[in-house]
């Protein structure tokens, strides 16, 4: 069937809709239904690619309506599992993520992050993928997610299934003793695809990085730099043959600048820069860019046209409220 496989914990998201949390003249919030892998999932089935995910989720009626939500999106959720007993959260402590607000995430004992492979029946997994979508947030959460992930990817090269990777870093996650850089490496290696930014890879793969950098770096010195750590990766994981990183830069609350770059073993692109100053919502955005990314190299588009597709989703992204995006590419 030549499915897209995203694998990762679903999560609800909490936020308030006053000034703060506990905002005592608006004291009501809004949830969405949410995590890295979804969000991916959901903008792929709405770019018209047949994606299946799976998670694991307790048996209950929220359960069913944040599936019936993938389900009405076009995402195949069939290899979802019902296990365990809670759903992971996040509360965004910041209004739809536009300032560098808190995120407090409760996910500790819930149904996903107590996975283990045996829960897992990999052929029923397995069958129909052609690519297999992960992210560095699930080895965060412990080390025997770490163990599983793992697992799935030898499992995934063994079927010869393409493998991308989202090196997704949140500190706040990373709290089981191991650094990224002690985890990641090993699991990398599997990878065909890799998506990120320079700083993340330097973090989780000890790629390089000049550590003056900043909002005020030219967009010409961040362009040689995300080169340099491409062939660094593609020196030291010979299986990888697609990069894509993002810089984002966020000025002020709604005003945002957008631009990424696309790397192969032979060809470095960039897309245009991009900017706002009306933002909506930042969650998510990275995702989109990872899911028009992953649309771009399945319709074997020219390199050009992945960095454009892929920074184009991302962009758009910052326009729609909630956790997923909704397929949409800003030209």
């Amino acid at each position: 069937m030549n499915l897209i496989l995203s694998f990762g914990e679903i999560l609800i998201r909490q936020q308030s809709l006053g000034n703060t949390f506990f905002d005592k003249t608006n004291n009501r919030l809004e949830i969405f239904p949410g995590g890295s892998e979804a969000n991916v999932a959901a903008s792929l089935a709405q770019m018209g690619d047949k994606v299946a995910y799976c998670s694991a989720l307790p048996q209950n009626s929220l359960s069913d309506e944040i599936l019936e939500i993938l389900n009405d999106l076009g995402v195949h959720t069939d290899k979802v599992l019902h296990t365990g007993d809670r759903l992971g959260t996040y509360i965004l402590m910041s209004a739809n993520g536009l300032s560098k607000g808190e995120v407090i995430y409760d996910r500790k004992y819930s149904s996903f992050s107590q996975l283990t492979i045996e829960d897992i029946d990999i052929d029923k997994l397995f069958e129909g993928i052609s690519w297999l979508h992960w992210t560095a947030l699930t080895p965060a959460l412990n080390q025997e997610m770490a163990d599983l992930t793992a697992d799935l990817l030898q499992e995934a090269s063994d079927r010869n299934i393409t493998i991308s990777v989202d090196l997704n870093y949140r500190n706040r996650l990373w709290q089981y003793d191991k650094e990224p850089i002690a985890i990641m490496p090993q699991l990398a290696a599997h990878c065909d695809v890799i998506m990120g930014n320079i700083w993340a890879a330097n973090k989780m793969l000890g790629t390089a990085v000049d550590e003056s950098f900043d909002r005020n770096t030219p967009r010409e010195t961040y362009l040689t730099a995300a080169e340099e750590s491409a062939n660094e990766i593609f020196q030291k994981y010979p299986k990888c043959k697609h990069i894509a990183y993002t810089f984002r830069f966020m000025d002020s609350p709604n005003h945002n600048l957008f631009y990424g770059t696309y790397h192969t073993p032979t060809e470095h692109v960039s897309s245009d820069v991009m900017e706002t100053f009306k933002v909506i919502d930042r969650i998510g955005s990275g995702d989109a860019f990872m899911a028009g990314y992953i649309h771009a190299l399945v319709n074997n588009m020219t390199p050009q046209e992945v960095i454009d597709t892929a920074t184009g989703a991302g962009y758009h992204k910052l326009f729609v409220k909630g956790d997923f995006g909704d397929g949409k590419i800003k030209q």
